[in-house]
This record gives C-alpha cells, structure tokens and sequence, in this order.
C-alpha cells in the first residue's frame, strides 16, 4: 500500500512539474527604429533608453493598468533608417507581433510613411525624433515627443542673425530626406522674409549616400554667406563641416536637432568645436529629474544620453501614461488599441525629462527648444532656451 501512495504521489508531483507556470500577463509594444543604416547610433540610444525604462518598471512588478499589473514586453524591429523598411517593420509588429502601441520611427524620412501605417492600422504610434509636420498631420493615431520643423525653423534663424550678426545665409541639405529637405525650406522662407529677398545666397542640395560634398561647397564658399545651415543628419555633417573646412571656409555653420547624436564628435572631431544647432535637450547642467535619467544613463552604458535617447524616454512613459488612463487591458487587441488612443487623448499635459509639454489636436507637443553650443571639450552646452510665444 505504502508503494503505491509513494507511487501515486510522485506521479503526482511530476505532473505538477510538467503544467507550466502561469506566466504574469504582458503589455507588448514595438520599437521601429534604425539599428542599422546610415544612422545606427539612433537606434541604439532608442534601444538603450527604452530597457532601462523597461528594467525600472518591470523590476517593480509591472504596469499597474486598472488595478492589475502587467510586465512589459518590448519588441525591436530594424527599419535599417529606409522609408520602406519602416512600412514593412510597421506592419510587422502590427499584424505579427499584435503590438497594442509603437514607439518610432524617429527620423521623418521613416516617420512619415510609418505612420500612415500606424493610422491605418488603428495603432497608437509616438514618434520620438521627427520635427516634420507630416508626420502627424490629419493622422489621429500619431503623435511625437519633438518639437516641429515650423517651430525649430524660427529658433535657428533669430539665434543665427542675432549672435552671428549675420545677414546673409547659405543651406547644404539632403534632397531625398524629408526632414532635412523640410526644414531646409522652411528655413530658407524665414530667413529671406526677416533679412529681405535674395539673402539667402545659395540653396544647394545633396543624396542621401553622398560622401564628397566639395561641389556644393564650392559653390556656397564662392558666395560668402555669413553662415551655413546645415540641416543634416550627424553623420553627414561630420562629412561636411571638415570638407568646408580644407576648402578654406572659416565662417560659422548653424545645425538643427539631427545633430544631437553622441556619436557627432566622435566622426568630426575638432572640425565640430564650436558649432551651434538648435535641440531638445542639453546635458550639461542639467537638472532634476534630468540629470537623474543622464546619470543613471551614462553609469549603465558609460556615454551621455543624446538628444534621442532622452526623447525616446519620455515617448515610452507617454505611450505608458495612455495604456494605463485607457482603463483596462480586455485581451481584445482591437479594444485594446482603442483604449490606448483615448488614453492618450486625456493627456493634458506631460512633464517630461525634455521638458514639460501638452499636445494639440494633432497629436504634437507645445514645448521649448533650446540651442547648445558644442564645447573646445565635445560637450553639448546649453546656450538658450526658446518657447512657443
């Protein structure tokens, strides 16, 4: 009798052993950004940004979402920094992946075309990067945690005509990029309507994989403009600027927010020292809960959060705020989706590591910029800070 007790009881015990245990619920949300590329350090600061979040919250249990709590499940696609990578990476972690909200594309050459497939989709997509307004135009699904071009265009010319004294302008930019071709014209509009018709001296542009930038130089050199705009991705500008520089050009450049990457001094070097370019955020003396994400950042993966790490952060915490004001997570992921939307509706106003901001009717956020100058040491320090009058 004795063995068949002993018998029946492990039997018992193995079955126990064999039924998996219940695995606590998860909220998953897709991150499409470019890992590869021509910009891969974007990608990673995104990345990086987001599991440390991730960590912090998951560590703590989970999301609480109407009274339960949920672990986060985040999952990264690569959009390889191309406009068609992004729609397929879109539609991946939509119908693959049933993701209930997205994070990215950050560069609007990727951000526009995926969010149309957000918004298609019934997906809530937050971008963190992208400044061009069709990126979130008439697309109730979208919204970003970045100021707009619009916006930012303003910023470069004052600050430039004010401290450069400048009255005259030149712009480098790459064609086939929304954003930089966006703000390049914007740029252009505003500068010759505050200094007058024909002051901006030469508008010249480039491709995408352009490595030799001399000819368009030669061509803004040859004008003498007080200064060049550059509304180029990082890894173009360390192209451009040294280039500038052996052609015997010694005047100022002004940038914009595509400079913000860590990785810019790297490539530049010394050519860089010096420069302004209008931004989102600046490290150095930072405060408050800024400078705790910037410390606990930099002791985790030992470099300072750029521009787009920062921003990423509060995109999650923003997309986080709206899944939990969006009530309850039924299993339905159509219901669900919906929730996420109306949640993000109901956000008044976000104070975020970049800075505090509210969000208009099309899903884009009222907040300052600021201009950093880069120091004789690479550090991004803080000049000024400009808000939306």
């Amino acid at each position: 009798m004795k063995r068949l007790l002993t018998a029946a009881l492990i039997t018992c015990i193995a079955m126990m052993l064999a039924v998996p245990a219940m695995a606590a619920p998860t909220i998953k949300i897709g991150f499409n950004i470019p890992l590869t590329g021509d910009i891969p350090k974007v990608g990673e600061a995104s990345k990086n940004a987001a599991e440390m979040l991730k960590a912090d919250i998951n560590g703590a249990g989970g999301l609480e979402v109407g009274g339960k709590k949920y672990l986060l499940d985040f999952i990264y696609e690569d959009n390889e920094a191309k406009a068609e990578s992004a729609v397929t990476t879109a539609l991946k972690l939509i119908t693959r992946d049933e993701i209930i909200a997205m994070i990215g594309p950050n560069s609007s050459k990727q951000a526009v075309p995926g969010g149309q497939v957000a918004n298609d989709n019934g997906v809530v997509m937050v971008s963190p990067w992208s400044t061009n307004p069709a990126t979130t135009e008439d697309r109730p699904w979208v919204f970003r945690a970045a100021f707009l071009d619009p916006f930012q265009g303003p910023v470069a010319v004052n600050f430039a005509v004010k401290t450069f004294n400048a009255k005259t302008s030149a712009v480098l930019y790459d064609l086939s990029n929304d954003y930089s071709k966006g703000l390049a014209e914007i740029f252009k509009d505003l500068f010759e309507k505050k200094m007058g018709a024909g002051t901006v001296l030469a508008f010249e542009s480039h491709g995408t994989k352009d490595q030799d930038f001399s000819a368009q130089l030669t061509k803004i050199i040859s004008k003498k403009p007080d200064f060049i705009f550059v509304p180029d991705n990082y890894n173009q500008v360390a192209l451009i600027v040294p280039q500038a520089r052996q052609l015997g050009y010694k005047g100022e450049f002004m940038g914009s927010d595509s400079w913000g990457s860590s990785e810019l001094m790297t490539l530049c070097g010394d050519a860089c020292k010096g420069l302004h370019f209008s931004t989102h955020y600046a490290a150095a003396g930072a405060t408050g809960a800024t400078k705790v994400f910037i410390d606990r950042y930099k002791a985790k993966y030992g470099e300072t959060p750029d521009d787009v790490a920062a921003l990423t952060w509060d995109a999650t915490r923003v997309v986080l705020q709206g899944i939990q004001n969006g009530g309850k997570i039924t299993g339905k992921l159509k219901k669900d989706r919906k929730a996420v939307l109306k949640g993000m509706k109901q956000i008044a106003s976000f104070a975020g590591i970049t800075g505090n901001m509210r969000f208009d009717d099309q899903g884009d956020p009222i907040k300052c910029a600021v201009v950093v100058q880069i120091s004789q040491t690479g550090k991004f320090e803080f000049r000024q800070s400009v808000c939306p009058e």
